[in-house]
């Protein structure tokens, strides 16, 4: 096993960035003639909800590569580039913020002067909801996550370059308060981008609900992206199915901790029963809305519960390929639920813009991705605890 020339022959044999970049340009050019074709306001929703889909995932890299280092768990390391890789997009994800600023009208509720005037609850909020203030908080959660992640992605360049132990250390330095920032950061973002959407609305566990979907959706990314390697004849010997056992239990984990959020957010609105808060779960209980719902309860948690609850399911390569696309299919379906209610509101109506945002939003994300974790070692081949991680074993 020559892991030096991992990265080469990947390079050689691979197309992957190349289909990604032209799938994702011919995504934006079709989601650019929906707003023509269609209306401005179903893209910009569309395109929100796809926008928050990745930069989850990306959000999600950099807190896997954030404890990681913090816990100084041994069985992670060979992931460690997938995580670092994806955390690595970040900057990029700054640019497709841009159409968000552009349709902030249409997005959100409070940026009409006209609406402001005549709600006295939006004019309480007017001092913290408003375009200027949005604008800066936006550009500060995404200073926040360059610095970060660029921090470590260099790092571990570096490391890959020589022996040094006092790295490591860097990596716990830029972590321990990193971590902090980066949950104070998500949490204000899910605040700002969604649950704005409905500005009379408010739950102050949507940022951990939103944090449990990010983890389940780079945990899903994360073991797909190794099991494609795997299926072409990379690093089979490297992430073994111990490494995919771990993957599997975190997801369990996840999944009943998503679900003990999103019910804990559901069953103190419903028991306190004030207006303010229960009109956002009976709008998201109307028409088409109410089968979505019950498909994200029985899909996000029954099913994959159950399915994930043995050691067997979580040795299971194939059963895995499937629960890696559900969990991502489901994330989506989930950002959808929390985003298009304000724009239909009787009903789902999906339309073909929902796809290409997808499209163009992820064909470039992973573009990047794939140049990012193929222009560097694969593993981190100087990482002191690499020989343990190799042999890993689950007791």
């Amino acid at each position: 096993m020559d892991l030096n020339t991992e990265n080469k022959r990947l390079l050689e044999s691979s197309k992957f960035g190349t289909f990604a970049l032209i799938g994702g340009l011919i995504g934006l050019v079709l989601t650019a003639l929906g707003y023509f074709v269609v209306s401005p306001g179903q893209m910009y929703h569309s395109w929100l909800t796809a926008f928050f889909f990745w930069v989850t995932i990306g959000l999600g890299g950099l807190f896997f590569t954030m404890l990681h280092h913090l816990t100084g768990a041994v069985w992670s390391i060979v992931l460690r580039k997938f995580s670092e890789s994806l955390m690595a997009v970040l900057p990029w994800m700054l640019l497709f913020f841009i159409p968000v600023i552009f349709g902030i009208h249409d997005l959100y509720h409070w940026s009409h002067e006209e609406a402001v005037a005549h709600d006295h609850l939006l004019q309480g909020k007017a001092g913290f909801l408003n375009q200027p203030f949005f604008i800066i908080r936006a550009v500060g959660y995404f200073v926040i996550w360059m610095i970060l992640s660029l921090s470590l992605f260099k790092l571990s360049v570096k490391q890959d370059q020589q022996h040094d132990a006092k790295i490591t250390a860097k990596f716990k330095k830029i972590s321990a308060p990193g971590i902090l920032l980066f949950a104070l950061s998500l949490t204000f973002a899910s605040f700002d981008w969604l649950m704005s959407l409905d500005p009379h609305w408010y739950s102050t566990i949507f940022g951990v609900y939103i944090f449990a979907g990010t983890v389940l959706a780079v945990l899903s990314t994360i073991m797909l992206v190794a099991l494609f390697l795997r299926k072409s004849g990379f690093l089979v010997e490297v992430i073994t199915i111990e490494h995919y056992q771990d993957i599997a239990k975190l997801l369990f984990a996840f999944t009943v901790f998503w679900a003990y959020i999103a019910f804990s957010q559901y069953f103190l609105i419903w028991y306190g029963n004030i207006p303010e808060e229960t009109v956002w779960f009976l709008h998201r209980w109307e028409g088409s809305w109410k089968t979505i719902s019950m498909i994200i309860v029985f899909f996000h948690f029954a099913l994959p519960f159950v399915i994930l609850i043995t050691r067997t399911a979580k040795r299971n390569l194939t059963l895995l390929w499937v629960m890696g696309f559900w969990f991502l299919i489901i994330h989506w379906i989930d950002l959808y639920w929390l985003v298009l209610p304000t724009f239909h509101k009787h009903g789902a109506h999906f339309s073909w813009i929902d796809l290409t945002a997808m499209l163009g939003i992820g064909g470039i994300f992973m573009a990047i991705f794939w140049k990012k974790f193929t222009g560097n070692k694969l593993i981190p081949m100087n990482d002191p605890e690499l020989s343990h991680s190799l042999h890993f074993t689950n007791v």
